[in-house]
């Protein structure tokens, strides 16, 4: 099979069912079901430039943001296939009830356009879902929804301050800086 090869179309129904109840089962917050859909839990997430490696790491992922946004749920907006992914185009909404990093809770609610390319091996296993979304769309909403001019709520925006800065200086996970160039056969 080549780049150019698209699977049949049994793959590509067998593929958009086991994204379909990945999904399903995150929004119902049943771990063991989300994560049976890989032989071994990873996720990228490209905006915070971090990777989730494992079954404790990928836990640990849900349950930090699940913290932040208790209430997280998907709109799907479009689902493609390509030679080795399901892409997913979605709308994620919640509300910031916790922490969200280092970024206290705001009580406000967001809806953030995303994508996510579940990526399967040759033996057609999901190895990866990568996540690519706008963080300052989110931001935007989590901030924006407090009231500035309020003095009451001045010692949050001190501390979301803090927070994105403290973010902001994080090192980038290397397996996401670190790339090669593809050998596309051109020579």
């Amino acid at each position: 099979m080549t780049a150019f090869d698209i699977p049949d179309r049994a793959v590509l129904e067998a593929r958009q069912k086991l994204v379909l109840d990945h999904f399903r089962d995150e929004v119902a917050q049943d771990w063991d079901a989300t994560l049976s859909t890989f032989p071994h839990p990873h996720y990228e997430v490209i905006a915070t430039m971090t990777v989730h490696d494992g079954d404790g790491a990928v836990r640990g992922y849900y349950h930090d943001t699940r913290t932040a946004f208790p209430d997280q749920h998907h709109e799907l907006i479009a689902l493609r296939h390509s030679a080795d992914a399901v892409v997913a185009e979605f709308w994620l909404l919640g509300t910031h009830l916790g922490p969200f990093g280092k970024i206290p809770a705001t009580g406000s609610r967001f809806r953030v356009r995303m994508s996510a390319y579940f990526i399967f091996d040759a033996d057609e296993n999901l190895v990866c879902e990568r996540i690519y979304f706008d963080t300052l769309s989110m931001l935007k909403q989590l901030v924006g929804g407090v009231d500035k001019e309020n003095p009451k709520n001045w010692p949050l925006l001190a501390k979301l301050v803090r927070g994105l800065l403290a973010m902001s200086g994080e090192r980038p996970d290397p397996r996401l800086v670190n790339t090669a160039e593809p050998d596309l056969g051109q020579g």
